[in-house]
């Protein structure tokens, strides 16, 4: 499957891209130069800000969830205006979250980090109806946050661990039940598993950091297919467009030498392979 350029802007850190299902549009954030983007078509709109922004979710028509070093907010688009909505880690300054996803329930999964990867600095909370709970502690690079088309099961990674794992779902309210397992064992490779999404039949792309690809796992967790890109650190894919059959994916060049930047031209851009599945719509966040 031929890759394609979504958008040729450079991202040190590109990540969460979110296909808005109402507005037609892709959202996604460089982490590090702290920019949301926003783009349909030719149109591009970008928002800076003071803190790092990671990941979002929408809420409606207007307006995203967004995870802040030490905040989700609400983002009004029309006015680039934000609200802190709960706290997240507000009482420690080292971290700040990274990877995010909303879940079937209308809650929202987010992970923290250490700013400087500190190891087990972070962990992965769930914000539902007005309440933040933390469900795993002791995450270094959190990642890989999805969900199954049913809603049975969420999917996570500890990137520094190489492990995605898979986590039963209450079926009333999206709780976590019991404890997870592993999913896909990556142990031992020369990539880590970064962002990932899971599509309208269950099957899991995950973003290969240092793997120059996308793979795709069926619901039993064994490989189907990788999709190859010209970039080594490919961060996150998200499904959109009009039928949700365009994988859009993320990347970075914020760890690449000088030397692997120029050998790399295409690092940090936003990608798009047309036809790759049919994805589920993005679910909505319920305050």
């Amino acid at each position: 499957m031929e890759v394609g350029i979504f958008d040729q802007t450079h991202n040190k850190l590109g990540e969460g891209p979110l296909w808005h299902p109402g507005r037609q549009e892709l959202f996604w954030f460089d982490i590090e130069s702290r920019i949301l983007y926003r783009r349909a078509g030719d149109d591009q709109s970008q928002w800076n800000f003071d803190q790092f922004v990671s990941a979002a979710g929408w809420i409606d028509q207007e307006t995203l969830l967004i995870a802040t070093d030490n905040s989700l907010a609400s983002f009004t688009i029309t006015s680039g205006t934000s609200e802190v909505i709960a706290p997240l880690e507000n009482e420690n300054p080292l971290t700040r979250s990274n990877d995010g996803r909303a879940d079937p329930y209308g809650g929202f999964w987010i992970g923290t980090m250490g700013i400087g990867h500190e190891t087990a600095a972070g962990a992965i909370y769930r914000y539902y109806r007005g309440e933040v709970r933390q469900l795993f502690s002791d995450i270094t690079v959190p990642n890989a946050i999805c969900f199954s088309p049913d809603g049975g099961f969420a999917y996570f990674a500890d990137s520094m661990r190489q492990q995605i794992m898979r986590q039963k779902l209450d079926p009333a309210d999206g709780w976590p039940k019991g404890d997870p397992e592993v999913f896909v064992d990556l142990t031992g490779e020369k990539f880590g598993p970064d962002g990932a999404v899971v599509d309208a039949l269950g099957n899991l792309w995950n973003a290969r950091w240092g793997g120059y690809a996308v793979a795709c796992y069926g619901p039993d967790g064994k490989l189907k297919q990788t999709l190859s890109l010209p970039t080594a650190l490919i961060t996150c894919p998200g499904f959109g467009g009009s039928d949700l059959s365009t994988l859009f994916v993320t990347s970075a060049w914020l760890d690449l030498s000088a030397e692997k930047r120029q050998q790399q031209p295409a690092a940090g851009q936003t990608f798009r392979f047309e036809n790759a599945g049919k994805g589920q719509a993005e679910h909505q966040v319920i305050l």
